[in-house]
């Protein structure tokens, strides 16, 4: 910091500005309080004015004065003497014109000499400076601050300590200013603080985290905080970690395998020196951006990675560890009270849910779990050979497995806001502690069952915006550590433990509450809560933690690791240097003899290892064409002098072809690429090799070069041109290599020349065109000369054998190509499909890939995939693909659709076709051909055989012609429905979650409309009856949810007693029957709901207004005067937890 502009020296300064309200102490007298201490009191002064710290322990205190003199000539900056505390230096640094400001600065700074501070040196300190008049002590001007003082930021303090026209003139209400006679005193107390963990008042910059604590931690993607914690507490319950080395992953891809991407962090996380991403991890799920920055459910994520895990570990040494490490078993029971009778099932568990709300703690929250509810009365259980009986229901814990995972149930529904909220009562959980009070009596407890706290993961927000983090327990009887993202520190076990309790914060200066970094809003409540425990059991914990033992990792996982650093390395290298060198792409013999296309080589390489495709060299810049031709020889395993470069040229129709022989071989690659490259592709040369060498031991490239052509005229050398070879009987087409002719040769001369380049009889009958573009072959003239067909170096002559018509007519009756130019409009026309079974691999069909043509029509591609399948063509489905991989339109049939037309749609449909894959296609075997089946119609229908208690979906194929009944004779069918059964079935419509129409039995198939769900339900007998229209809603009856149905009306009857019918219909009863509350509303939308209940509805927020009927009204007569429905209003289960519709998946 510069304190002036003439003042040369400089000096960092933290600056601390005071509040306005802090800049002067004014204390107000208090007749019944304390006299203030004077700043001559120290004792007393600091116990009032800088009292110690909760929850921190002092290391040492000191109190230093300084007696300032000749204040006004003292120099812009100065230093007080240097006293001790905690075995420290320390000392006063004073502005007495101020640092910049019209205000005396003060700071406290360490008092060690330049550069002589101790390396990795700090001090955690809390202190307090007091300017005063050694005159008069009461009039003093204080201001007290923490700070971790280190070499980087070795002074802390008050830029606006006190003001300084202040300090000069009459105190306040004295007739004396604070600095009286150029002189004043200042006092510092320091009080140095123990750190237990490290990081107290820490910036963490330049922190390591494997410097302090021996671990590192994970990268956040986005929004994967709540991924990185669980992965953490995976990664230190050590058995975890050497059952997932055991996977078997040596021979797998590792982009896509979830095993060896889990392997491999854990891998990172033992050997890195810094924070390991979680991406390949995150690839290898098979997830996208979507699911990066949305905050996923923890227990379903623990879950399905579990199970993808155990998957995985079947058949392997460790098959069976998950299960023996994190399963427990519980009993569900129904205990007749009155009889000798039980009914019960034992259930295996990986984790355990506990409620949070309305419980104080772990025992609290497992006596609710375990709770006993009778069943009686209206609930009572019906139990085999004995009727209904009054019995017990519940569940109890038969084991606990060694790692037990609790999942406290912080977010729950608020059915008062209509939302779901997070639970921010306290809750207290032990470190150690006892489920044996848990456990059945028939339970093995030949082992105790008490269990160590060992994670902690935690969220601090709300539903809404929030974070994750854990503090964990990596040994036996070590301590806990917070990992925070990429971030690890100690911590201690209140930080741990109770810190995330919830709850209210504690009363500090008679203020409450924290203000939420995450939410900016200012509360009383903690929001970082507890929201999974992780228990090991006592007597486990050396087989679940390993002490002492090094994990070790799998051979294969070092090598490839330590083979990615060393590529990541080179890359690095590579990019640093990159202005020194430049691409090149060679192109030779080899690769044109094995490329099948248009053009001599491919050259955009799409990354495959075709031994087509041209080498590309990275070289220096200031490499000469000597220099390189040598590389490209060696690699080519010839003398240097026996092949010479061509630069490519693209030509003005498309194609890239040899142009000029670069012979400057002192020229360098970088000016050769300038002079004869182009600017839009990297450098590409084509290399010729000699033929022959001449008498003198010279290369030639050809007998035209050395002997002149008395045809050819004086100075005209002869053209370089390239052959390639169709095969008909093959279908094939290769390159052969290059010859030369004169421009004066006529094409049925140089017949001889290409037949011995094949190795035919010179009098083959042969065939030659030429390739001038793609969709450009032209067949060439015997009796033309060479120029007059225009033929120039670098062009492509194809030959082909003229073939008896008996073998032609065979070759094209096996849909073969008889003609090169047929042949080159295959090429053309020939795509890569990649097709995958449509309804995934369960189906247990295979994914193929097929090399087709685009002129194919619907039965010739369709043959080809019945061929490779074996199936018959006609019982084919194909589906196009969105860009984003998913079924997006059945292809339906026609005789005169190609496989173009498929899939590149027409212009017109130009939005559609932008996101549809052209190199891909879902297929179907159908029970039925595919003609047969686009004149049938799916109809999907919801069956409901046992009221609303259960539901099945189906998709049935009805004739387009048909009717109703034919809809249900296929459901009978489909679910095996007796005919008895089937008399009471009715089917109707339903819209936005409400009763529609009924559809009778001669229905058209085609009337049903396409935004309507269609039920079939067992209706009650009475169809004369008055039936009234039966929906679900929540709260209010524009939020309609689940199955809506019609429901007959008896006359005279009491509400009471519909309710009872109600009940046995839907088949719900008991307390989730309770749950539900019963209103009128009236047809008209947003009607207002008329409750069938006596009082006030509990579960409703004071602001609805509602009117209540009695349970003894009728709802015939209600019927017969109104038009109405009949609500059930009660949660929507269905309610999406965190406001996602998407299920989370591990590929």
């Amino acid at each position: 910091m510069l304190v002036d502009a003439d003042f040369d020296e400089k000096q960092d300064v933290a600056i601390i500005t005071p509040d306005a309200d802090d800049t002067m102490d004014e204390v107000d007298v208090d007749v019944d309080a304390e006299p203030e201490p004077r700043a001559d009191e120290y004792d007393a002064f600091v116990k009032k004015h800088m009292p110690e710290l909760p929850d921190l322990e002092t290391e040492d205190i000191a109190r230093h004065t300084w007696e300032i003199r000749n204040w006004r000539t003292l120099t812009r900056r100065e230093q007080g003497p240097t006293f001790d505390c905690a075995g420290h230096p320390w000392r006063i640094l004073f502005f007495p014109y101020g640092n910049n400001v019209d205000f005396a600065s003060f700071y406290l700074e360490q008092g060690y000499e330049e550069k002589q501070v101790p390396e990795d040196w700090y001090a955690c300190v809390q202190f307090m400076l007091v300017l005063w008049n050694p005159n008069d002590p009461t009039m003093f001007v204080t201001h007290s601050a923490t700070h971790r003082f280190t070499a980087e930021e070795g002074d802390w303090g008050f830029t606006r300590f006190a003001e300084l026209r202040r300090l000069f003139a009459p105190w306040e209400d004295r007739d004396r200013p604070m600095v009286e006679d150029d002189a004043a005193n200042v006092t510092a107390y320091v009080r140095v603080l123990k750190d237990p963990t490290g990081v107290l008042w820490h910036n963490f910059i330049h922190y390591d985290s494997k410097k302090e604590t021996g671990m590192v931690g994970l990268k956040n993607q986005g929004a994967t905080c709540y991924l990185n914690s669980l992965l953490q507490s995976l990664f230190f319950t050590n058995a975890f970690r050497q059952a997932v080395y055991q996977i078997p992953t040596d021979t797998e891809e590792s982009r896509s395998n979830s095993a060896y991407a889990l392997q491999r962090l854990f891998y990172l996380l033992q050997t890195s020196n810094s924070a390991v991403p979680t991406t390949d991890l995150t690839q290898s799920f098979g997830w996208d951006s979507k699911q990066i920055f949305e905050q996923q459910d923890v227990q379903e994520l623990s879950r399905v990675l579990m199970d993808r895990l155990d998957e995985r570990m079947k058949g392997t040494e460790a098959e069976g560890t998950l299960e023996t490490m994190f399963v427990g078993k519980m009993k569900t029971y129904i205990s007749c009270i009155n009889v000798d009778y039980e009914s019960s099932r034992i259930e295996d568990f990986w984790d355990i849910q506990l409620n949070v709300s309305g419980n104080k703690d772990l025992d609290d929250s497992f006596k609710d779990y375990v709770q006993v509810e009778t069943m009686e009365g209206e609930n009572k259980y019906h139990a085999e050979g004995h009727g209904l009986q009054d019995a017990k229901k519940g569940v109890i814990f038969e084991s606990f497995p060694e790692v037990l995972h609790l999942q406290l149930k912080r977010f729950e529904y608020d059915i008062n806001r209509d939302a779901m909220m997070k639970v921010n009562d306290r809750y207290e959980f032990p470190e150690i502690w006892d489920a044996s009070p848990y456990l059945s009596e028939s339970a093995d407890r030949s082992e105790p069952y008490v269990y160590h706290l060992h994670g902690v993961l935690v969220h601090s927000g709300d539903l809404n915006a929030g974070h994750y983090y854990a503090f964990l327990k990596p040994d036996k009887e070590g301590n806990f550590y917070k990992f925070d993202d990429d971030r690890v520190t100690r911590a201690t076990k209140r930080e741990a433990l109770e810190e995330n309790f919830g709850g209210d914060y504690t009363q500090v200066n008679g203020n409450i509450g924290q203000r939420n970094p995450y939410t900016r809003t200012w509360s009383a409540k903690r929001s970082m809560s507890a929201y999974m425990l992780v228990y090991i059991r006592e007597s486990r914990l050396d087989k679940i933690l390993m002490p002492g033992k090094e994990i070790e990792a799998p051979t294969h996982l070092a090598e490839r690791v330590l083979e990615e650093k060393a590529a990541f390395e080179r890359r690095r290298k590579e990019r640093e240097e990159a202005h020194l060198y430049m691409d090149i792409a060679v192109a030779s013999e080899e690769n044109f003899k094995k490329y099948q296309g248009f053009d001599i080589v491919p050259w955009k390489n799409d990354g495959s290892e075709d031994p087509a495709h041209p080498k590309v060299y990275r070289v220096l810049r200031a490499t000469t064409i000597a220099e390189f031709t040598k590389t490209v020889a060696d690699d080519l395993g010839v003398e240097a002098d026996t092949i010479r470069p061509w630069a490519m040229v693209n030509r003005q129709n498309g194609t890239v072809r040899p142009d000029v022989i670069v012979s400057f071989e002192d020229m360098t690659v970088e000016e050769a690429s300038s002079k004869f490259g182009t600017k839009t592709a990297a450098f590409r040369l084509w290399f010729e090799k000699a033929k022959i060498r001449d008498e003198k031991g010279q290369p030639a490239y050809s007998e035209k070069e050395r002997s002149p052509d008395p045809k050819n005229p004086q100075g005209t050398r002869p053209l370089m041109l390239f052959l390639k070879h169709f095969d008909a009987k093959a279908q094939s087409l290769f390159g052969i290599g290059n010859f030369y002719a004169t421009p004066q040769e006529k094409v049925g001369e140089i017949g001889p020349q290409i037949c011995e380049l094949l190795g035919w009889p010179s009098s083959t009958p042969i065939k030659l065109s030429e390739e001038i573009k793609q969709n450009m072959i032209e067949s060439m003239k015997p009796k033309m000369t060479l120029a007059q067909s225009e033929i120039q170096d670098g062009d492509i002559i194809t030959v082909q054998k003229t073939l008896p018509d008996k073998e032609l007519s065979q070759i094209s009756a096996s849909g073969g190509f008889v003609d090169a130019k047929e042949f080159y409009d295959y090429l053309l026309n020939r795509i890569n499909i990649n097709f995958d079974p449509r309804h995934g691999e369960e189906t247990g069909l295979p994914s193929f890939s097929l090399t087709l043509s685009k002129r194919m029509t619907y039965d010739q591609f369709s043959a080809k995939v019945g061929e490779h399948l074996k199936v018959a063509p006609t019982h084919l489905r194909f589906t196009t693909v969105t860009t984003t991989g998913k079924p997006k339109m059945a292809i339906k049939y026609a005789l005169q659709s190609t496989l173009n037309s498929i899939l590149y749609p027409g212009p017109y449909n130009y939005a559609g076709s932008s996101m549809q894959r052209s190199d891909a296609l879902f297929y179907e075997v159908l029970e039925m051909p595919l003609k047969e089946l686009e004149q049938r119609r799916a109809v999907k229908i919801t069956w409901l055989p046992e009221g609303l208690s259960k539901e099945e979906e189906h998709t049935l194929m009805i004739p387009r012609t048909g009717v109703i009944a034919d809809l249900t004779e296929a459901l009978q069918k489909k679910c095996n429905i007796s005919n008895e059964v089937m008399e009471k079935v009715r089917v109707y419509e339903a819209h936005n979650n409400k009763w529609y129409k009924a559809l009778n039995p001669d229905f058209q198939i085609m009337g049903i409309g396409e935004y309507l769900t269609l039920y079939a339900a067992v209706f009650p007998d009475d169809d004369s009856a008055k039936k009234i229209s039966v929906f679900h809603f929540d709260k209010e009856p524009a939020k309609v949810h689940g199955h809506p149905f019609q429901f007959p009306l008896k006359e005279g009857e009491p509400f009471s007693e519909t309710r009872q019918r109600l009940s046995d219909y839907i088949k719900i009863k008991g307390k989730q029957f309770d749950k539900i509350k019963f209103a009128v509303v009236s047809k008209p939308q947003y009607s207002r709901p008329q409750y069938l209940e006596d009082g006030q509805n509990p579960s409703l927020p004071d602001n609805v207004i509602v009117t209540y009927l009695s349970p003894d009204d009728i709802l015939w007569d209600l019927f017969e005067k109104n038009d109405i429905t009949l609500g059930m209003d009660h949660t929507n289960k269905q309610r999406s937890f965190w406001g996602k519709t998407d299920s989370i998946f591990i590929r």
